[in-house]
């Protein structure tokens, strides 16, 4: 019997992936843990900060996958993991690293979650948050200004340059993978309802630990 769902969490940047994440997580408690995609960034500190800066992060082959994958089995297989902790300021990994103990729920957020063959092999439940473009460009660049010590102009180049072009190419066609679709992203109280009342039917099949 399986006694790990994994949920994967995919929309464009600024769609309110992680506004459903943190639902979904505080409506569960101790129960599930959140995974950002975003954190398994390679490390790119042994370029200079001018390269870092040009690097496409919105292309699959930005992302250490491969150690994503390895770090969902051996939460799935009982055993806690050391999550990567990553730098927007310094488009680098941290020193530090996140230590992640074993729940019933995981779940993964970011862009391509659903985009890449082997990460979604490993999800039990595959959501796409569809929300307009106006309004994930908005939060973008709210979000990298204040958050992430980001100037307009680059931001702005950035979104040109990679975001959108990625978007079409990766995010948008793994719409068709997901098994919902949310419209709306963290607005849309129903569809976290509906998510998390499917998540709590498949906790209450567990064994008992008592």
């Amino acid at each position: 019997m399986h006694t790990t769902l994994i949920l994967g969490i995919a929309g464009g940047t600024g769609s309110g992936k992680t506004t459903i994440a943190r639902a979904i997580i505080e409506a569960l408690g101790p129960s599930a843990v959140l995974i950002d995609h975003d954190a398994y960034y390679l490390d790119n500190s042994h370029l200079p900060f001018e390269e870092r800066e040009q690097t496409n992060y919105d292309h699959p082959d930005a992302l250490e996958t491969d150690l994503l994958i390895r770090h969902l089995r051996d939460l799935r297989e009982g055993r806690p993991i050391n999550k990567p902790v990553y730098d927007y300021a310094q488009h680098a990994r941290a020193k530090d690293t996140a230590r992640i103990e074993p729940v019933p729920v995981i779940v993964v957020e970011g862009i391509l979650t659903l985009s890449i063959p082997a990460l979604r092999d490993e999800l039990d439940l595959k959501l796409f948050v569809d929300t307009d473009a106006d309004i994930r460009l908005m939060r973008r660049i709210r979000r990298d200004i204040e958050q992430r010590g980001r100037t307009f102009a680059s931001v702005r180049a950035q979104y040109y340059g990679t975001v959108r072009p990625m978007h079409l190419a990766f995010v948008e066609p793994s719409k068709r993978f997901a098994n919902v679709i949310v419209p709306e992203g963290g607005e849309n109280k129903i569809a976290i309802d509906l998510v998390v009342g499917r998540i709590r039917h498949f906790l209450s099949g567990l064994p008992s630990k008592s």
